[in-house]
């Protein structure tokens, strides 16, 4: 774990290879952002590259998004992926469990062109999943930015994973 300090100070390559993953199979999005240090707080890192994400194009964001994984298949996926639905229980899900899963995420999948995407961090499968019943009847575009959304917080949780907690000076 580095500080924002460590951070603002590795090269380019050190900086991408430590953030690149933090949005999905997206390391443009670290890229952009190291030409913008130094960052004073990782908050405002974080919400420099949401603003990466915000200011891309509409194809761009799409990618962003297809690169999640279904949520509780058994499938290829990043570390932290594998990590944050291991958490949530996803990957003890029972028979009867996975099927529903496979069944929501098929429907929703052909709705909206795209996987469910839910920041499971503090969550359990039971919210993931009604959450997924819940979101299926969205439009398109309140779905598209929903997905947006929890990608900034799974991306924030995995900053926050990767740095040390800020400390603030008592002020005298």
């Amino acid at each position: 774990m580095l500080t924002i300090e460590e951070l603002n100070r590795l090269d380019q390559d050190e900086f991408v290879k430590l953030l690149g993953e933090i949005f999905e199979h997206s390391p443009w999005i670290a890229k952009k952002a190291e030409k913008l240090r130094p960052f004073p707080t990782v908050d405002a890192l974080h919400q420099q590259m949401v603003e990466i994400v915000q200011n891309a194009t509409k194809d761009e964001k799409l990618e962003l998004i297809r690169a999640h994984p279904n949520l509780g298949e058994k499938m290829e996926m990043s570390a932290d992926s594998n990590k944050e639905q291991q958490g949530a229980g996803l990957k003890n899900l029972t028979e009867e469990e996975y099927q529903s899963f496979l069944s929501l995420n098929k429907a929703y999948t052909e709705k909206f062109a795209f996987p469910f995407i839910f920041a499971v961090k503090g969550k359990t499968k039971h919210d993931i999943h009604q959450a997924m019943k819940e979101r299926i009847n969205h439009s398109i575009s309140e779905e598209y930015e929903a997905a947006l959304a929890e990608i900034y917080k799974i991306a924030k949780f995995r900053l926050n994973s990767k740095m040390l907690p800020e400390t603030v000076e008592p002020s005298i």
